[in-house]
């Protein structure tokens, strides 16, 4: 695929450049009235329209376009049952998160809702969500599990992300977070217990997740 007329070719920086972070991100190197050559899924060949010498059967015109990498999400839950938009009125009201949790909000709300889901419709509310963050420039996404908070809900959740990859152009990586928050009916230990001897063992067996994150009162560790 070539690419031609792009306004902007945006993130444009010579090797050895791999990685930009710090006060380099304060500088976006663009290449005006560029061209980008694709072959088999990676960058062939680019740079200024005078130059290009080469034609291709498959041209998109970018005129009066940007064209630039697409983007990483790396932090996200996009499989779940239902939106708490109902918990807004009660953060505006003062109520903090620990308050709307004790009112069984929160996260526990978020499990109760996602237990009374089906995989298959967990799977196509999913692949709406899919089609969001790809039409918003999003090629690659970690998604975690963890409105579960038991074995049978995590291991639903983690199947819908494993199908996800199977039937979407979106990179997606999978993250297991069956600690997120503690299930009502259930002490800390039995909990955990349930996490280290049952949920852990599943997902390695399955293979549903190249990631564990454990959450503890000081933050996320992977």
């Amino acid at each position: 695929m070539l690419i031609t007329n792009i306004k902007a070719l945006a993130q444009v920086r010579p090797l050895p450049v791999k990685r930009v972070y710090g006060k380099d991100l304060d500088h976006l190197p663009t290449l005006s009235d560029a061209y980008l050559l694709l072959e088999k899924g990676k960058i062939k060949s680019f740079g200024l329209m005078k130059d290009l010498t080469f034609s291709h059967e498959k041209i998109i015109d970018a005129t009066d376009r940007f064209v630039l990498p697409a983007f990483v999400d790396s932090h996200s839950h996009l499989v779940f049952a239902a939106t708490r938009e109902e918990e807004f009125v009660m953060k505006i009201k003062g109520e903090t998160y620990a308050d709307i949790a004790a009112k069984g909000g929160g996260i526990l709300n978020s499990a109760r809702k996602l237990r009374a889901m089906s995989e298959e419709a967990l799977l196509q509310a999913a692949l709406i969500r899919v089609d969001h963050v790809l039409s918003s420039g999003t090629g690659s996404i970690e998604i975690k599990s963890g409105y579960g908070l038991s074995t049978a809900a995590e291991i639903k959740m983690l199947r819908v992300i494993k199908k996800l990859k199977e039937i979407t152009p979106l990179k997606i990586k999978a993250t297991f977070l069956g600690a997120h928050a503690f299930p009502e009916g259930k002490t800390r230990e039995e909990y955990i217990n349930e996490v280290l001897h049952e949920m852990i063992p599943q997902v390695a067996e399955e293979g549903l997740a190249e990631y564990i994150d454990v959450f503890c009162e000081k933050g996320f560790y992977s």
